[in-house]
């Protein structure tokens, strides 16, 4: 992300679900207090929870989740599915620093999130 920017791009690929397995979400649910984030749909489908509403995104479909709602995704098909993920730059250097802690109890992740204006429900 070039410095100074405060939106970040990138294409992730989700893992299909196994016919008769339960969708493993890729994000656990969650609110961002200060932060928008918004997905587009490449190839496959993903699941989304936004807020009480549960939908499904395929190919160039988009979605976009407001600050303060409640959220998580999944890939819900047995197929890969491939998407991009705009995010601002605090929900990016969230998940930079998920995915460098080794720590992954409940209450690390809950101050983790706590400390990138985020709250894990």
């Amino acid at each position: 992300m070039p410095e100074g920017a405060n939106i970040a791009l990138a294409e992730w690929t989700a893992d299909g679900t196994p016919p008769g397995s339960e969708p493993i979400w890729i994000a656990p649910l969650h609110i961002h207090h200060e932060d928008d984030e918004a997905w587009y749909v490449l190839e496959g489908t993903l699941g989304f929870q936004i807020g009480e509403e549960t939908i499904e995104a395929h190919a160039n479909d988009g979605v976009v989740v407001p600050r303060g709602t409640p959220h998580t995704f999944w890939n819900p098909k047995e197929i890969p599915a491939r998407y991009l993920i705009i995010m601002t730059a605090q929900i990016r250097d969230l998940i930079d620093a998920i995915h460098s802690t080794e720590q992954r109890d409940p209450e690390t992740m809950k101050k983790l999130f706590e400390q990138y204006g985020a709250e894990l429900l």
